[in-house]
């Protein structure tokens, strides 16, 4: 484990310890849940981003191959 010094907002702080005190959690181990959570929440922000725009990179071509099939006479 690393040890980390940091400053928290007063309002943050108050806040934390009051919702981890009625959940009987130590500060440590709350902290830690909530940057493994935030963590996650990032990873599918930076995934999602990245679909984006590898998404918009397709789209022309996908648009001329629809137009080709779309263009194909199958003889019903």
């Amino acid at each position: 484990m690393k040890n980390i010094s940091l400053k928290i907002d007063d309002l943050v702080f108050r806040e934390t310890e009051k919702i981890r005190e009625r959940m009987k959690q130590p500060r440590n181990r709350y902290i830690n849940e909530a940057i493994a959570f935030y963590n996650k929440f990032q990873r599918k922000q930076l995934l999602e981003k990245k679909l984006k725009i590898e998404s918009n990179l397709v789209k022309a071509d996908s648009m001329e191959i629809l137009k080709d099939f779309e263009a194909i006479d199958y003889g019903d």
